[in-house]
């Protein structure tokens, strides 16, 4: 299955690793800090794609074919309703 993940952009399901909320993931703290070093060290090695348009929201991380970063405008919980909708066992 596929998960629309905005401007057109479609995401395989099965390659999705986790989706974060940019604003708790990003923000004051310890594990912030791990995460903005992530997201660092992905854009330095161009595994980050920016679909955001505009304003991101939030980033989903997929491992195919290798670790992609993919920033989005659409909330954590919408993205979590929309794979919802699709998810057979649920």
């Amino acid at each position: 299955m596929y998960l629309h993940a905005g401007q057109d952009f479609l995401i395989n399901t099965g390659d999705i690793i986790g989706v974060f909320d940019l604003d708790t993931a990003t923000d004051a703290g310890q594990k912030p800090k791990i995460t903005d070093e992530f997201l660092r060290r992905a854009e330095q090695e161009g595994a980050v794609v920016d679909i955001s348009g505009n304003m991101p929201k939030s980033f989903v991380v997929t491992d195919f074919p290798e670790t992609t970063v993919y920033i989005t405008q659409i909330s954590t919980s919408t993205l979590r309703a929309r794979a919802a909708k699709f998810d057979i066992g649920g």
